[in-house]
Protein backbone atom coordinates (compact mmCIF):
# COMPACT_ATOMS: atom_id res chain seq x y z
CA UNK A 1 0.00 0.00 0.00
CA UNK A 2 3.04 2.26 -0.47
CA UNK A 3 3.65 3.04 3.19
CA UNK A 4 6.22 5.82 3.13
CA UNK A 5 9.79 4.89 4.07
CA UNK A 6 12.59 7.31 4.88
CA UNK A 7 14.30 6.52 1.56
CA UNK A 8 11.13 7.16 -0.44
CA UNK A 9 10.52 10.44 1.35
CA UNK A 10 14.04 11.70 0.68
CA UNK A 11 13.86 10.61 -2.96
CA UNK A 12 10.58 12.45 -3.56
CA UNK A 13 11.96 15.61 -1.96
CA UNK A 14 15.08 15.40 -4.13
CA UNK A 15 12.96 14.96 -7.27
CA UNK A 16 10.80 17.97 -6.37
CA UNK A 17 13.88 20.11 -5.74
CA UNK A 18 15.33 18.99 -9.07
CA UNK A 19 12.05 19.82 -10.82
CA UNK A 20 12.11 23.33 -9.38
CA UNK A 21 15.63 23.93 -10.68
CA UNK A 22 15.23 22.35 -14.12
CA UNK A 23 13.74 24.66 -16.78
CA UNK A 24 12.90 21.62 -18.90
CA UNK A 25 10.47 20.38 -16.22
CA UNK A 26 7.25 22.36 -16.37
CA UNK A 27 4.77 20.20 -14.44
CA UNK A 28 4.95 17.36 -11.91
CA UNK A 29 2.65 14.41 -11.30
CA UNK A 30 2.73 12.47 -8.04
CA UNK A 31 1.10 9.06 -8.28
CA UNK A 32 1.61 5.45 -7.27
CA UNK A 33 1.19 1.90 -8.44
CA UNK A 34 -0.76 -0.91 -6.82
CA UNK A 35 -3.87 -0.70 -4.66
CA UNK A 36 -2.84 2.31 -2.58
CA UNK A 37 -1.58 5.82 -3.17
CA UNK A 38 0.16 5.96 0.21
CA UNK A 39 -0.95 4.22 3.41
CA UNK A 40 0.93 6.67 5.63
CA UNK A 41 4.34 6.47 7.23
CA UNK A 42 6.03 3.08 7.44
CA UNK A 43 6.17 2.55 11.21
CA UNK A 44 7.62 -0.96 11.06
CA UNK A 45 11.27 -0.09 10.61
CA UNK A 46 13.81 2.63 11.21
CA UNK A 47 15.46 4.65 8.45
CA UNK A 48 18.18 2.89 6.55
CA UNK A 49 20.41 5.94 6.81
CA UNK A 50 22.09 6.92 10.10
CA UNK A 51 20.46 9.64 12.14
CA UNK A 52 21.69 13.13 11.34
CA UNK A 53 20.24 16.66 11.43
CA UNK A 54 18.99 16.22 7.84
CA UNK A 55 18.01 12.56 8.23
CA UNK A 56 16.23 12.07 11.58
CA UNK A 57 15.23 8.69 12.91
CA UNK A 58 12.75 7.74 15.60
CA UNK A 59 14.11 6.84 19.04
CA UNK A 60 13.34 3.21 19.67
CA UNK A 61 11.41 3.72 22.89
CA UNK A 62 9.97 6.59 24.97
CA UNK A 63 12.51 5.96 27.72
CA UNK A 64 15.37 6.78 25.32
CA UNK A 65 13.91 10.10 24.18
CA UNK A 66 14.94 13.49 25.46
CA UNK A 67 12.88 16.65 25.24
CA UNK A 68 12.85 17.96 21.69
CA UNK A 69 13.57 14.66 19.92
CA UNK A 70 10.05 14.10 18.59
CA UNK A 71 9.48 17.73 17.60
CA UNK A 72 12.78 17.75 15.73
CA UNK A 73 11.95 14.47 14.00
CA UNK A 74 8.59 15.89 12.84
CA UNK A 75 10.08 19.19 11.67
CA UNK A 76 12.86 17.55 9.67
CA UNK A 77 10.72 14.63 8.50
CA UNK A 78 7.00 14.90 7.84
CA UNK A 79 6.84 18.68 7.80
CA UNK A 80 9.84 19.09 5.51
CA UNK A 81 8.36 16.45 3.20
CA UNK A 82 4.96 18.13 2.84
CA UNK A 83 6.36 21.64 2.48
CA UNK A 84 8.64 20.41 -0.32
CA UNK A 85 5.46 19.84 -2.34
CA UNK A 86 3.96 23.19 -1.44
CA UNK A 87 7.22 25.01 -2.21
CA UNK A 88 7.95 23.27 -5.52
CA UNK A 89 8.23 25.95 -8.19
CA UNK A 90 6.33 23.88 -10.72
CA UNK A 91 2.61 22.97 -10.55
CA UNK A 92 2.16 19.60 -8.85
CA UNK A 93 -0.75 17.25 -9.61
CA UNK A 94 -1.69 14.40 -7.29
CA UNK A 95 -3.15 11.42 -9.17
CA UNK A 96 -4.60 9.41 -6.28
CA UNK A 97 -5.03 5.83 -7.44
CA UNK A 98 -6.23 4.27 -4.17
CA UNK A 99 -6.15 4.73 -0.41
CA UNK A 100 -4.39 7.86 0.84
CA UNK A 101 -4.06 7.63 4.62
CA UNK A 102 -2.27 9.72 7.21
CA UNK A 103 0.64 11.55 5.67
CA UNK A 104 -0.38 9.97 2.36
CA UNK A 105 -3.58 12.03 2.49
CA UNK A 106 -1.62 15.15 3.43
CA UNK A 107 0.74 14.52 0.52
CA UNK A 108 -2.23 14.66 -1.84
CA UNK A 109 -3.77 17.72 -0.16
CA UNK A 110 -0.47 19.62 -0.40
CA UNK A 111 -0.50 19.31 -4.19
CA UNK A 112 -1.81 22.13 -6.35
CA UNK A 113 -4.41 19.98 -8.09
CA UNK A 114 -5.86 16.64 -6.98
CA UNK A 115 -7.26 13.99 -9.32
CA UNK A 116 -8.73 10.88 -7.74
CA UNK A 117 -9.77 7.52 -9.10
CA UNK A 118 -13.38 6.71 -8.29
CA UNK A 119 -12.23 3.93 -5.95
CA UNK A 120 -9.81 6.15 -4.02
CA UNK A 121 -10.39 7.13 -0.41
CA UNK A 122 -8.79 9.44 2.13
CA UNK A 123 -8.32 8.60 5.80
CA UNK A 124 -7.14 10.85 8.63
CA UNK A 125 -5.92 7.78 10.45
CA UNK A 126 -4.00 9.45 13.30
CA UNK A 127 -6.71 9.38 15.98
CA UNK A 128 -7.18 5.65 15.39
CA UNK A 129 -3.56 5.20 16.52
CA UNK A 130 -3.77 7.64 19.42
CA UNK A 131 -1.65 10.17 17.52
CA UNK A 132 -1.82 13.86 16.69
CA UNK A 133 -1.89 14.61 12.94
CA UNK A 134 1.48 15.50 11.46
CA UNK A 135 2.72 16.48 8.02
CA UNK A 136 0.88 19.83 8.18
CA UNK A 137 -2.54 18.18 8.26
CA UNK A 138 -3.99 20.54 10.86
CA UNK A 139 -2.69 23.43 8.74
CA UNK A 140 -3.93 22.19 5.37
CA UNK A 141 -7.37 20.81 6.09
CA UNK A 142 -8.97 23.86 7.78
CA UNK A 143 -7.78 26.00 4.89
CA UNK A 144 -9.27 23.61 2.34
CA UNK A 145 -12.58 22.69 3.97
CA UNK A 146 -12.95 24.80 7.15
CA UNK A 147 -12.24 23.91 10.79
CA UNK A 148 -15.49 22.08 11.60
CA UNK A 149 -15.22 19.55 8.77
CA UNK A 150 -11.48 19.19 9.35
CA UNK A 151 -12.13 18.28 12.99
CA UNK A 152 -14.79 15.77 11.99
CA UNK A 153 -12.38 13.97 9.69
CA UNK A 154 -9.52 14.08 12.19
CA UNK A 155 -11.52 13.16 15.30
CA UNK A 156 -13.31 10.15 13.82
CA UNK A 157 -10.77 8.93 11.27
CA UNK A 158 -13.49 7.63 8.95
CA UNK A 159 -12.66 6.76 5.35
CA UNK A 160 -13.72 9.54 2.97
CA UNK A 161 -14.68 8.26 -0.51
CA UNK A 162 -13.33 10.13 -3.51
CA UNK A 163 -16.75 11.46 -4.55
CA UNK A 164 -17.36 12.96 -1.11
CA UNK A 165 -13.82 14.37 -1.03
CA UNK A 166 -14.61 16.15 -4.30
CA UNK A 167 -17.92 17.43 -2.99
CA UNK A 168 -16.31 19.12 0.01
CA UNK A 169 -13.40 20.56 -1.97
CA UNK A 170 -10.47 18.25 -1.23
CA UNK A 171 -10.37 16.83 -4.76
CA UNK A 172 -10.62 18.72 -8.05
CA UNK A 173 -11.97 15.85 -10.14
CA UNK A 174 -12.91 12.18 -9.79
CA UNK A 175 -12.43 9.92 -12.80
CA UNK A 176 -12.82 6.18 -13.47
CA UNK A 177 -9.76 4.33 -12.22
CA UNK A 178 -8.70 3.28 -15.71
CA UNK A 179 -8.73 6.92 -16.86
CA UNK A 180 -6.73 8.37 -13.98
CA UNK A 181 -3.26 8.36 -15.51
CA UNK A 182 -4.46 9.57 -18.92
CA UNK A 183 -6.30 12.46 -17.26
CA UNK A 184 -3.26 13.33 -15.14
CA UNK A 185 -1.10 13.33 -18.26
CA UNK A 186 -3.57 15.57 -20.07
CA UNK A 187 -3.62 18.06 -17.19
CA UNK A 188 0.16 17.99 -16.85
CA UNK A 189 0.61 18.64 -20.58
CA UNK A 190 -1.75 21.62 -20.39
CA UNK A 191 0.21 23.04 -17.47
CA UNK A 192 3.52 22.35 -19.23
CA UNK A 193 2.37 24.46 -22.17
CA UNK A 194 1.60 27.40 -19.89
CA UNK A 195 3.69 30.33 -18.64
CA UNK A 196 5.71 28.42 -16.05
CA UNK A 197 7.10 31.37 -14.09
CA UNK A 198 3.69 33.03 -13.94
CA UNK A 199 2.21 29.79 -12.61
CA UNK A 200 4.97 29.57 -9.97
CA UNK A 201 4.31 33.11 -8.79
CA UNK A 202 0.55 32.49 -8.79
CA UNK A 203 1.10 29.38 -6.67
CA UNK A 204 3.15 31.38 -4.18
CA UNK A 205 0.49 34.10 -3.94
CA UNK A 206 -2.37 31.66 -3.40
CA UNK A 207 -0.47 29.56 -0.85
CA UNK A 208 0.44 32.66 1.16
CA UNK A 209 -2.95 34.36 0.89
CA UNK A 210 -4.67 32.69 3.83
CA UNK A 211 -1.79 33.58 6.15
CA UNK A 212 -1.52 37.22 5.02
CA UNK A 213 -3.35 40.42 5.85
CA UNK A 214 -4.72 42.45 2.97
CA UNK A 215 -1.83 44.90 2.78
CA UNK A 216 0.76 42.12 2.73
CA UNK A 217 -1.18 40.13 0.13
CA UNK A 218 -1.52 43.13 -2.18
CA UNK A 219 2.15 44.03 -1.77
CA UNK A 220 3.10 40.46 -2.67
CA UNK A 221 0.81 40.61 -5.70
CA UNK A 222 2.42 43.83 -6.93
CA UNK A 223 5.91 42.36 -6.42
CA UNK A 224 4.94 39.20 -8.30
CA UNK A 225 3.64 41.29 -11.19
CA UNK A 226 6.92 43.23 -11.27
CA UNK A 227 8.96 40.02 -11.36
CA UNK A 228 6.74 38.33 -13.93
CA UNK A 229 6.87 41.23 -16.38
CA UNK A 230 10.60 40.55 -16.81
CA UNK A 231 9.92 37.07 -18.23
CA UNK A 232 9.90 36.11 -21.89
CA UNK A 233 6.52 34.39 -21.46
CA UNK A 234 4.87 37.59 -20.23
CA UNK A 235 6.13 39.42 -23.31
CA UNK A 236 4.94 36.56 -25.50
CA UNK A 237 1.51 36.62 -23.87
CA UNK A 238 1.07 40.34 -24.56
CA UNK A 239 2.47 40.06 -28.08
CA UNK A 240 0.23 37.13 -28.97
CA UNK A 241 -2.82 39.07 -27.75
CA UNK A 242 -1.93 42.09 -29.86
CA UNK A 243 -1.17 39.91 -32.87
CA UNK A 244 -4.29 37.78 -32.34
CA UNK A 245 -2.50 34.45 -32.30
CA UNK A 246 -2.08 31.56 -29.87
CA UNK A 247 0.81 32.18 -27.46
CA UNK A 248 3.79 29.85 -27.45
CA UNK A 249 5.14 29.78 -23.92
CA UNK A 250 8.60 28.40 -23.27
CA UNK A 251 8.66 28.54 -19.47
CA UNK A 252 11.18 31.40 -19.50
Amino acid sequence: MNALTWDQRERIMALLAAASADPAVRAVVLTATGKGFCAGADLRGSPSAPAAPSAPSSPSSPSERIAGDVARMIRLGAQRFITSVMDCEKPVIAAVNGTAAGIGAHLAFACDLVLAADNAKFIEVFARRGLVPDGAGAYLLPRLIGPQKAKELMFFGDALPAAEAARIGLVNKVVPADELHATAKEWAERLAQGPTRALALTKQLVNASLDSDRASALAAEAAAQEINMTTADANEGVASFVERRTPKYRGL
